[in-house]
């Protein structure tokens, strides 16, 4: 009897609610059969550095995996695998995967990539990547504290012998190359060919295969949490190309 009466109460409990307060509610939901986005941060970060962008793609309709990974603690080699693998396993079966990374994680994303495939994979996105080194590390990386702040993958980053970014191929998949022009740091820009971010030069973020490369006036250390940025990474995955000026 209880739930005979039960029944009407709750149908006449959601009318009065209103069925676009219902229709909300499910909207607001995470939708479970969108593209994923993987996010990889740089070096010495943690996955709060992304989470302005994370944002940004759930709210158009990504399903945004945003893990962290020890940067600093293992090389290159070491950290790809287990970081990545563990991002694929949050993204929806059968969906198109995505990158967007910022600074040493597409050189985390190259290393992966050399070495394996996905089969769903979809465009990449990248922010500042040393795809051809940095000269920064090249001076600072024998001063007391370097290795200590960077770990092993830190070393690996330069232009010299020691380099993975330059023992690595071109991209083989749909890639937009975004770089900064504006530095924080005008002692570290002397170390590097003009223009530059502060920490990565435009020169050197340019890779072999790349489908386009754009140059904004963004710093290395803040440039994912800038507003224009974010919108030309959600343009690029959603048309294979930036808004060009």
């Amino acid at each position: 009897m209880r739930k005979r009466v039960l029944v009407p109460l709750l149908l006449l409990l959601v009318l009065l609610c209103g069925l676009p307060a219902v229709a909300a509610q499910l909207a607001s939901k995470p939708a479970t059969n969108s593209e994923c986005v993987v996010l990889l941060h740089g070096l010495a970060r943690t996955e709060k550095a992304m989470r302005p962008l994370a944002d940004a793609l759930n709210a158009n309709g990504y399903k945004a995996v945003n893990l962290g990974y020890p940067s600093t603690k293992a090389s290159i080699e070491q950290l790809a695998e287990p970081a990545i693998k563990k991002a694929l396993a949050q993204c929806p079966a059968g969906k198109l995967i995505n990158f967007v990374s910022h600074s040493m994680g597409g050189i985390i994303l190259r290393q992966y990539l050399s070495q394996n495939s996905i089969a769903t994979m979809g465009r990449v996105v990248m922010l500042a990547p040393p795809n051809k080194g940095s000269e920064v590390v090249d001076t600072l990386h024998k001063m007391p504290g370097y290795h200590w702040l960077n770990g092993p993958a830190g070393l690996q980053l330069g232009t010299g012998a020691n380099s993975v970014p330059l023992r690595l191929g071109p991209a083989n998949f749909k890639l937009g190359v975004i770089a900064g022009t504006s530095t924080f740091n005008p002692i570290l820009s002397l170390m590097l060919p003009n223009p530059d971010d502060g920490k990565v030069s435009v020169a050197s973020t340019t890779l072999e295969g790349m489908s386009d490369h754009i140059s904004m006036p963004v710093t290395h250390t803040f440039m994912m949490r800038n507003d224009d940025v974010i919108k030309q990474v959600l343009h690029f995955l959603k048309h294979g190309a930036f808004l060009k000026p």
